[in-house]
């Protein structure tokens, strides 16, 4: 039986996965983003809407950013 005001530990299990999925994805995202480069002002852009949409921001990046990255010349150390 659960009481009001405690938590069991499936629902601790809960809480600590969408903590994980609302923070750390976002966070990895940002990282991302930082680190590489972008044509114009898409890096920006995409900063902004990963601040303000947070998981569906970083779930828009995942999709449709990744693509939009400048590729850099591996050949060119060689």
């Amino acid at each position: 039986m659960i009481f009001y005001g405690m938590l069991g530990i499936n629902e601790i299990i809960i809480i600590l996965i969408f903590l994980v999925i609302f923070t750390v994805l976002p966070i990895i995202a940002l990282i991302d983003i930082l680190k590489n480069d972008f044509e114009g002002n898409n890096k920006l852009i995409w900063i902004l809407l990963l601040i303000f949409l947070g998981v569906i921001g970083a779930a828009l990046y995942y999709t449709i950013g990744r693509k939009q990255r400048i590729q850099k010349d591996i050949n060119k150390n060689l």
